[in-house]
């Protein structure tokens, strides 16, 4: 499996046929290296919430893609209001197998309101993803704060996490510590930080703190290849 990281929490996996992108916040990320007009391929685009710095780009690349976009429903019925042919709805808890394999909703602790030139309108429940491909198992938390919630993704044998550690609007470096405690995933790697400085971290100083899961510090636009 294939894994690029291009900051803030934009995360590509590359695993056969599938070619995803969660969370393409490319157009005013400063940390990514890559536009919409540098991405030509992709199966797959998973939002986790309605904030622009995570909802992104993501109605370009579906309409240039052809990538089948998963969400909420709120977020699912939006898009298709943008002119997006390819959704599919989804909310907490909720499971599906696809053509790659299951995905799974998990909760998040944040906010999903979409800002339009009138206000902001409705995004529904944020949210999480638990992505098994080929049998590898990723987990994307979204943008949350430190929730027990997270113990139970622990029977789920997840190979890399994705957590945030950003603070203020996430969990900051400590609780993101707690987070994997609770998780226990094989590799984890911190995202969601050093976008803006009201988020600046230190992600060796969360590498430095946990324990039983190796921490993989992703530079910025870094692709990595994890094995089973």
């Amino acid at each position: 499996m294939e894994i690029t990281y291009h900051g803030h929490s934009v995360v590509r996996i590359k695993e056969g046929d599938f070619n995803a992108i969660i969370d393409p916040f490319l157009s005013g990320n400063g940390l990514c290296e890559i536009g919409v007009e540098e991405i030509h391929e992709l199966s797959h685009i998973f939002v986790t919430h309605g904030h622009g710095d995570h909802i992104g780009d993501t109605v370009a690349l579906a309409k240039k893609t052809g990538a089948l976009v998963i969400a909420n429903h709120e977020i699912a019925h939006y898009l298709m209001k943008k002119g997006v042919e390819k959704v599919h709805a989804m909310h907490i808890g909720g499971r599906k197998t696809f053509d790659f394999g299951v995905v799974k909703m998990t909760p998040a602790l944040h906010g999903s309101g979409i800002s339009e030139e009138n206000g902001i309108i409705e995004g529904g429940n944020p949210g999480g993803f638990l992505i098994d491909v080929n049998g590898y198992k990723v987990y994307h938390a979204g943008d949350t704060g430190l929730t027990y919630d997270m113990k139970l993704l622990e029977d789920e044998g997840i190979d890399i996490a994705f957590v945030p550690i950003g603070g203020n609007f996430t969990m900051d470096v400590e609780d993101a510590i707690k987070s994997v405690d609770f998780i226990k995933p094989k590799s984890v790697v911190p995202m969601h930080y050093n976008t803006f400085p009201v988020v600046n971290a230190d992600p060796d100083d969360f590498k430095r703190k946990v324990v039983d899961s190796e921490v993989i510090v992703m530079d910025f636009n870094e692709t990595i290849e994890i094995n089973k």
